[in-house]
């Protein structure tokens, strides 16, 4: 588990390509690049914590998990298809489910605390 302040968290993230299949990402505007860094889980553990960022710009995908995500930089509309639009920004906290489809409009590159619990199959 890492301990860290805030304020030093992108210089120690990973490039994390949008190339997952299962989530299916789909590139809408602009040309976003996203980092990350867990500091616990994996699939192997059915659920993860840690660090996400990502650059301005726009994709689509398929959440793998129940995720709680907690934005602590920069600015996004997250839309649920089909559903609601919520503008997010430092301090808001978004819940997504596993198999929703969402968009994620980053107007200023975000930074996101989350867990995920990826055996969820919670209704």
């Amino acid at each position: 588990m890492h301990k860290y302040p805030f304020n030093t968290i992108p210089g120690e993230l990973e490039p994390w390509p949008f190339d997952n299949p299962a989530s299916d990402y789909k590139i809408l505007r602009g040309q976003p690049r996203a980092s990350g860094r867990l500091d616990y889980g994996g699939s192997d553990t059915g659920s993860r914590l840690g660090i996400w960022s990502c650059t301005e710009g726009a994709f689509e995908c398929t959440e793998l998990g129940d995720e709680l995500q907690t934005i602590i930089g920069g600015r996004l509309i997250l839309t649920r298809v089909g559903g609601e639009s919520i503008e997010c920004g430092p301090g808001d906290s978004i819940f997504t489910r596993k198999g929703e489809r969402v968009v994620w409009d980053v107007r200023e590159t975000v930074t996101k605390v989350f867990f995920t619990d990826l055996s969820s199959g919670v209704d």
